[in-house]
């Protein structure tokens, strides 16, 4: 029994690393052709490197729903969304002292928040999410890359920058980035179902705690490094982009191959902590500001949530 579960928790480690790492490889390799190929650079933020910082969370979903462990799909994006918020721009917001809104985030994205998590806190109200709900938060994705394309617009969001050369090493890497990102998805939801066996806790729960903390460390450190260098609209940006396309694309689009349940934690823990979350977040962005008290708070209601989870209080 012992040996089982510490040989599981180094293939859950070593495969959330490997993801971790091959989404890295994917974002600067795919980032690169994608200039190359006359592609602006707004929209390769908003298609390229929106999938390549969430691909983690979309490749372990995938997975799980092909090795019958579809319950991990939701728990997967609720808690990785709830991290996002609490966890990374807590700590954000303690690094920088201060996080600025700027305007195209509350034009956009704030909206984008409060609607997509809206609907998907009704699609979610009867416990599973189906074929045609998968449809419609998949269309909602493609409104806002058209909005987020629109209001571009005539704008001067982007600078202009150099097209990068792309070589053959960047052709090698993209593919070591897929390749790495299935194999670690593959053993990630193979250590996550035989360490809810071992130690009798749910997959959902370990889902939302373990493997949304992991799949946000990418949008922690990109979050973390913008703060530090006084450039809040890229710290939060991240996450807010992020968490439209966790609920939109993460669950849609395995969505559409199965039938989604939600676990009962998920579902009486995870759900309320979303909605107070992503409200403390909109009031946030139309205050303009997220002080350091306020970073400081975040954290504090994370640690509540996982307390929660394990039945800590």
């Amino acid at each position: 029994m012992t040996s089982a579960l510490l040989i599981w928790i180094i293939v859950f480690v070593a495969s959330m690393a490997l993801l971790i790492k091959s989404s890295d490889w994917l974002l600067d390799s795919s980032e690169k052709i994608g200039l190359r190929a006359g592609m602006s650079p707004f929209l390769v933020g908003v298609t390229i490197v929106a999938f390549g910082t969430s691909f983690p969370e979309l490749i372990s979903s995938f997975f799980a729903i092909f090795n019958d462990a579809s319950e991990i799909v939701v728990s997967n994006a609720i808690g990785s969304n709830i991290a996002n918020i609490l966890l990374v721009v807590g700590v954000a917001a303690l690094v920088g002292k201060k996080l600025t809104v700027t305007k195209n985030l509350i034009d956009l994205d704030l909206p984008l928040i409060a609607l997509s998590t809206t609907l998907f806190v009704i699609f979610a109200w009867s416990g599973t999410i189906n074929l045609i709900e998968s449809i419609i938060l998949l269309v909602g994705y493609a409104i806002y890359l058209v909005s987020a394309l629109l209001l571009k617009d005539g704008s001067d969001m982007v600078e202009p920058i150099e097209r990068p050369e792309v070589t053959k090493k960047d052709i090698v890497i993209l593919v070591i980035g897929v390749a790495g990102l299935a194999l670690g998805a593959k053993y990630l939801i193979d250590s996550i179902t035989n360490l809810s066996a071992i130690l009798n806790i749910g997959q959902g729960v370990i889902a939302l705690t373990a493997v949304a903390i992991g799949t946000s460390l990418p949008e922690l450190l990109v979050s973390v490094k913008a703060a530090l260098k006084g450039k809040a609209e890229i710290a939060l940006g991240n996450v807010f982009g992020s968490n439209i396309f966790n609920i939109f694309v993460v669950v849609g689009l395995p969505g559409l191959f199965k039938e989604l349940p939600i676990t009962e934690p998920t579902l009486l823990i995870a759900m309320p902590f979303l909605i107070v979350s992503s409200l403390l977040f909109i009031f946030s962005g139309i205050s303009k500001r997220i002080h350091i008290q306020e970073g400081a708070m975040y954290l504090l209601i994370y640690i509540v949530f996982i307390g929660k989870l394990f039945s800590l209080f």
